[in-house]
This record gives structure tokens, sequence and C-alpha cells, in this order.
């Protein structure tokens, strides 16, 4: 597998590459966000890490010209840690975000657990045995991992189409943004609000036709969320 890695400091894209090569994955280079656009189109890219300040294009615009044509994983860094950043780079279409200084292992783990993520929700594709899910015009066919409202296709990243299959398939009950977290992104709850409210935002704006009023993804104020049954 290929992975991106995105930083206008230099020795930091080459301590992550030294890492990730021992991994047995391939690295490509690049310094600027028009760089990583660049290269993106270029070649079969299956993970961006990329920074946030960049000269030239930054990682939040990059990221979302990006997101325009890909699906792939996004590891956002930024030495920036308040909540607003880590938020902006969610909204952006990042699937996580790390602070720096961080610690190389980490971020390698990180990696690991987006790429198995992804590549479970591609492989698992097209099989022949159909599982289909209804909800009053929700569809979810989870062989073909395709999402229609109304006969509509909808365009989900791969968490979000997780996030949306776990409380279809459990539609009526109440999941926590912890429960949800943990289901999904399969590691401990820390701090996980704003990326579950995040995330749940998107699949929002994309399911529903009112994400102020919504018919299907609704808010339990102080339990968590559910898909009305």
């Amino acid at each position: 597998m290929t992975i991106l890695v995105c930083d206008d400091d230099r020795e930091i894209v080459d301590a992550i590459e030294i890492y990730l090569l021992q991994e047995g994955y391939e690295v490509c280079k690049a310094y600027d966000g028009e760089q990583a656009v660049a290269m993106m189109k270029q070649k079969k890219i299956d993970l961006l890490i990329i920074d946030v300040m960049m000269p030239k294009l930054d990682g939040v615009r990059a990221t979302l010209q990006i997101r325009k044509e890909s699906s792939i994983p996004i590891i956002i860094l930024s030495a920036k840690a308040e909540d607003t950043d880590k938020i902006l780079g969610l909204n952006v279409g990042a699937d996580d975000y790390i602070t720096k200084p961080f610690n190389p292992l980490e971020l390698v783990a990180r990696v690991k657990s987006q790429l198995r993520r992804y590549t479970t929700f591609s492989n698992q594709a097209g099989t022949s045995a159909e599982e289909v899910y209804e909800v009053r015009g929700l569809t979810i066919n989870d062989s073909l991992k395709k999402v229609c409202v109304d006969g509509e296709e909808v365009k989900l990243t791969p968490i979000e189409y997780n996030i949306l299959l776990l409380l279809v398939k459990n539609k009526g009950k109440v999941f926590s943004i912890n429960q949800i977290y943990e289901s999904i992104w399969n590691e401990e709850a820390i701090g996980a609000d704003n990326t579950v409210a995040v995330h749940i935002r998107h699949i929002r704006e994309k399911i529903e036709i009112n994400p102020k009023d919504p018919r299907y993804l609704k808010v339990v104020w102080g339990v968590g969320y559910k898909i009305e049954a």
C-alpha cells in the first residue's frame, strides 16, 4: 500500500517515512498542499498524512480538494491541539487528527487502523449475497456498500457508512457517543464527543432533506443517537 506524507518540514516527512517503510508501506512525499493534490492525480494513493500549516496550499484546503475526488483515509497533522482546530480538520473530510509532537508508533497504529477499515470497506463491496437494510426510503445494501435515499445514491466515507450501518441495523436503539466511537474506531473513547458529532453532522447533511429537522438520524438529548424505527 502507498501512503502520501505531506509536510513542509522535511525532517518530519523523512522521520515518518522511516517508520512507514519499516512496516512495509510504500511512501510518497510532498512538501505543500499543491504537491499533494497533484500527486493524488498521478499515483494510486491508499492513505494521506497531511500537515495543516503549509505554504502555497494549506492542509485544510488541500483536503477539501482531495475529498471531491477521493474517499481514501486522511490523517491530519497539526501543532494546534485546540478542539476548534480538530473539528475544522474533521469538517473538511479528515478521518483522524494527530497533534504535534506525536509518538511515531501511535501514528503508525492509526495508519494501520484506518487502512484496515478502508480495505475492509472496499473488499466487501460487490460480494454475491445481498444484505439490505431499509428504513422508510433509506436503503443500505451492505453487500455493495451502497446507500440510497428515496432511490438516489448517497456517497459516504467508510467511517460515515459504518456509523450509519451500525445505527440502521439497530434501528430504534440509542447509542451513546462512546458506544459509537468504540464500535467504529475499535479503541477506547477518550474525548470522542467532537469526532463523533462531526461525522454525525456529515451523515445528516447527506441523507436528510433538512439536517436541522432530521427524518432518520435523531439525537436523544443527554443520551446519544438513533435511527428512528
